[in-house]
C-alpha cells in the first residue's frame, strides 16, 4: 500500500508526520533552474540537501532562530512541525549575482553597499516576480509586523551563516529563505537550506559551489555539493555545546 502523499513538489514530498502537528520532508534528487524551464538529476542532492538543512536548522537554533525543525529522520527525510508558507521568497544579497545582475546591468560579483533584503512572490506560474512588503500586505500575503519579522530574521540568519561558512572558507553571497506560520500563528524559519538555495563561492578563486553549476552547467555538481555537506559537517561539528 502506497503512504499517502500530501504534497510534492520539485525537490520534496511531504508525508504526514509520526506525531501530531509534523510532517516527514523527503528530499529528492530531481533538479530544476529558471522555474522549471531547465530539469535533471543531481545524484545524491536529496541526500546532501536533507543532512545540510538538518546541520544548519540545528545551528541557528541554537543560536535563537525558530525554526519547523524536528529532528534528523535519515539520509533523506527530516521531521518538521506543520506550518502554512507564507506566499513570500526572502531573499538575502550581499554582491550582485545571478537575477539581480541581470535584472539592473551589475556585473556579478558587485560588492553591495548594505545587505539586501528582497521579496519574491511564490508563484511559478508567474515566474515568482519580485514583490514590495508593501504589496504583500495589500494583497494580504502578510501583515505588516510579519514583513519587518520577515526582514529582520532573514538578517539574522544571513549573519549566522556568513559565518558559519566564512569559517570553511566559504562566501555566502545571497541566499533564499521561506518561513511558515504554527499552529499558534508563530513565524518560523521553513522549507531548506542547501546548496539550491543558497548561492556559496569558494573564497579566493570565486569557485562556484551550489546550484550555478548545473544552471550553468559548469560540471561538477554532485562534487560540489558533497564538499559543502563536508564544510557544513566540520563547521557544526566544532561549534560549541
Amino acid at each position: 500500500m502506497m503512504e499517502t502523499k500530501l504534497y510534492e513538489g520539485k525537490a520534496k514530498i511531504i508525508y504526514p508526520g509520526p506525531e501530531a502537528d509534523t510532517v516527514r520532508v523527503y528530499f529528492k534528487d530531481d533538479a530544476t533552474a529558471f522555474n522549471g524551464a531547465k530539469r535533471g538529476t543531481i545524484q545524491g542532492k536529496g541526500a546532501v540537501n536533507n543532512q545540510v538543512s538538518a546541520a544548519l536548522f540545528a545551528y541557528l537554533e541554537a543560536h535563537g532562530v525558530r525554526t519547523h525543525f524536528v529532528r534528523q529522520l535519515g539520509e533523506r527525510e527530516m521531521l518538521v512541525r506543520r506550518v502554512e508558507i507564507v506566499p513570500l521568497e526572502v531573499i538575502v544579497r550581499y554582491r550582485a549575482a545571478g537575477s539581480f545582475s541581470k535584472r539592473y546591468g551589475i556585473e556579478e560579483g558587485t560588492p553591495l553597499r548594505t545587505p539586501l533584503v528582497e521579496f519574491c512572490l511564490k508563484n511559478d506560474a508567474l515566474n515568482d516576480p519580485p514583490i514590495s512588503g508593501e504589496a504583500a500586505v495589500a494583497l494580504g500575503l502578510a501583515t505588516p509586523k510579519e514583513v519587518e519579522t520577515l526582514r529582520r530574521e532573514a538578517l539574522r540568519v544571513g549573519a549566522l551563516l556568513k559565518d558559519l561558512f566564512a569559517r570553511q572558507g566559504l562566501e555566502l553571497v545571497d541566499f533564499k529563505l521561506e518561513f511558515g506560520r504554527t499552529s499558534d500563528g508563530a513565524l518560523v524559519l521553513a522549507d531548506e537550506i542547501s546548496p539550491d538555495t543558497v548561492r556559496l563561492w569558494e573564497v579566493g578563486t570565486g569557485e562556484r559551489m551550489d546550484k550555478d553549476r548545473f544552471r550553468r552547467d559548469l560540471g561538477g555538481v554532485e562534487e560540489a555539493y558533497q564538499e559543502v555537506l563536508k564544510r557544513v559537517r566540520a563547521a557544526t561539528q566544532a561549534e560549541p555545546q
